[in-house]
């Protein structure tokens, strides 16, 4: 239940749903079960006794509801006479069913717009949590197990716990109205039918009892199937590159029917349930019908022959509510096995927290410097007492072979990751005192991979820029190379470029991210492999943009090719972790150590 407290907690202020919904359900109720009791009339009036003087008798107590039914239908057939009594009894059953209908759509309107109230809260507060996690937690995680939380899962706990909310006020408000209209009409014949109902609510029972297991692992199942199409629509080209295809289909149709079976078995579990409580209850309306039906024919008037039928048809409607709670507690398991996977997303901390007294920075004067610098993945370290310094207006170069810690070095200085040990400082002044997007607006990056979204270039160009205007935007995509091949587009800086950029070259996209970290003209800049996946025309093209926006900017590059890093200021050579080397480009092939050996080598590695 501590999940469930939690997940309604995100139905708040529930205050301004809850009372309007508790006064229209409660008059659904009271008008639902009136619509069943008014057939005690309908029957009096159509079924009396003709001659005679008829007399209406007022009732002794205030609870005998059949009763009073006949004393008011004998007054109106007094008054009006059998047909007209007939008519008006109709019209109250008439009137009864419209308001009992229109509080009830009135209710589920209220329960509708907390629904959705709900979804918007939990939703919100799962994706922004997403997007303040650190950077590490996604190299660690399959992308469609997080998507399938957002948009799965969410809309599981949506439902299910939104619903069990409307159940558990409605449905036992109704039963508790029938139960007492029940006791009213027959105290004896209601205690001999509460003996029966528990044995059906038992059976039901153990029809949903592993329901929240097959729902969890039907998530599980669910997450993996979105990962597997995630990356077969991200490496198409590769797929059918490598005729992998066949493997591909295989893969995914493997996890698809591994989901159907699990689904296959839940929904059979789900619709047990409602023909197993139609005949229970049917079952339960026959001995109460044989136990009534001996009172009746007794002949001693305990209980009236119009009271027994209206007894009947509202003792029939007694395991509807009953089945919709069971139900609810099935759907319940579901919805906190759903939402402990979305809890779970929720309670993902930041594990780079921007200290509480965190100083904004605006200005970048002297540089960047890492100090006795390491970091571990794991048990793995992959720097090792790592000092650095990269002047203001300098351009300082990383290279190594593979897995020397380039990149993890790169990504300290913007705080994607937080060093284990040592300092990273900024102007003098460690960055984890330092709010974090002023540190990031200080930094501008462009990396191999050209990260574009399905919008115009305008947009994206302009990304993250809310005062940028068309001149600017323009201004920015010269610089950067890129304005010419823009206006040749179908509809200039408007054309939409596709999913992640896919209506344009490798080049074309490249020179787009030049010019978005040109517009944000930032004072330091991040370059990883910003042309390592560039043919040699479109290489040319962003070397130049590159060596447009490293004008007057403090630059840390990381290159394979020697034409992006001979002119920098100083190259720094990382080797399991640690600097081996450093200097200028004619400096270090003067040493003839590792620099010398790759250059000969034009091969250096991520």
């Amino acid at each position: 239940m501590k999940t469930y407290f939690r997940l309604l907690s995100y139905a708040k202020p529930i205050g301004r749903f809850a009372v309007p919904y508790a006064v229209t359900t409660l008059l659904s109720v009271v008008f639902a079960v009136l619509n069943l009791a008014l057939i005690i009339p309908l029957l009096q009036t159509l079924f009396a006794e003709e001659g005679g003087t008829v007399v209406a008798v007022a009732p002794e107590n205030w609870y005998d509801i059949a009763a009073h039914f006949k004393y008011y239908a004998t007054h109106a057939s007094v008054v009006f006479g059998p047909y007209g009594a007939l008519q008006r009894v109709c019209i109250v059953i008439i009137s009864s069913v419209f308001l009992s209908n229109l509080f009830r759509y009135l209710s589920q309107r209220i329960m509708e717009n907390l629904r959705i109230h709900t979804l918007l809260n939990l939703r919100k507060a799962v994706f922004d949590n997403v997007m303040d996690l650190h950077v590490g937690y996604f190299n660690n995680q399959r992308k469609g197990d997080i998507i399938s939380k957002i948009a799965s899962d969410v809309q599981v706990v949506q439902f299910s716990v939104t619903a069990t909310l409307q159940v558990v006020f409605k449905e036992p408000l109704t039963l508790l109205v029938y139960v007492i209209v029940l006791f009213l009409l027959s105290t004896k014949l209601t205690l001999f039918a509460i003996l029966v109902i528990p044995v059906s609510a038992f059976i039901i029972s153990r029809i949903v009892k592993r329901l929240k297991a097959q729902a969890t692992l039907a998530q599980q199942v669910y997450g993996n199937m979105i990962s597997y199409l995630d990356e077969a629509l991200s490496g198409i080209k590769i797929i059918k590159a490598f005729n992998a295809t066949s493997f591909i289909k295989s893969r995914f149709h493997k996890e698809n029917i591994r989901f159907s079976k699990i689904s296959r078995r839940m929904v059979r579990r789900q619709q047990l349930g409602s023909p197993v409580s139609e005949l229970l209850g049917v079952g339960m309306v026959a001995v109460v019908l044989l136990y009534g039906g001996k009172l009746v024919l007794s002949g001693s008037g305990e209980l009236p022959a119009e009271a027994f039928i209206t007894y009947i048809a509202i003792f029939s409607q007694v395991m509807r509510p009953a089945k919709a709670l069971t139900d609810a507690f099935s759907n319940i398991n579901s919805g906190i096995a759903a939402g402990e996977r979305v809890l779970d997303l929720i309670d993902q901390r930041n594990e780079l927290p921007e200290a509480p007294d965190a100083r904004p920075i605006k200005t970048f004067e002297t540089g960047v410097q890492l100090v006795d610098v390491g970091f571990s993945y794991g048990d793995k370290q992959v720097l090792k007492r790592v000092n650095l310094d990269i002047p203001k207006g300098q351009t300082v170069a990383l290279v190594g072979p593979s897995g020397g810690g380039k990149s993890t070095l790169m990504d300290l200085i913007p705080r994607f990751n937080d060093v284990g040990e040592g300092e990273v400082m900024v102007d003098g002044i460690n960055i984890k005192i330092l709010k974090v997007n002023d540190l990031r607006s200080l930094i501008g990056f462009v990396n191999q991979d050209s990260i574009l979204f399905n919008d115009s270039i305008y947009n994206n160009i302009a990304f993250g820029m809310e005062n940028a205007t068309m001149d600017d935007v323009v201004a920015a995509a010269k610089i950067a190379n890129a304005h010419d091949f823009i206006l040749e587009t179908e509809q200039g800086y408007e054309t939409y470029i596709g999913d992640r950029g896919i209506r344009l070259s490798g080049g074309q996209r490249q020179r787009i991210c030049i010019a978005r970290a040109v517009l944000k003209n930032p004072p330091l800049l991040l370059l990883d492999e910003a042309t390592s996946a560039l043919d040699t025309e479109s290489e040319k093209l962003v070397q130049e943009a590159l060596s447009m926006l490293m004008q007057n900017r403090t630059t840390l590059v990381i290159a394979h090719r020697l034409s992006t890093i001979k002119n920098a200021d100083k190259i720094v050579v990382l080797e399991g972790g640690e600097i081996v080397e450093e200097g200028t480009h004619q400096q270090l092939l003067a040493n003839d150590g590792l620099y010398k050996k790759l250059i000969e080598m034009q091969q250096f590695g991520d």
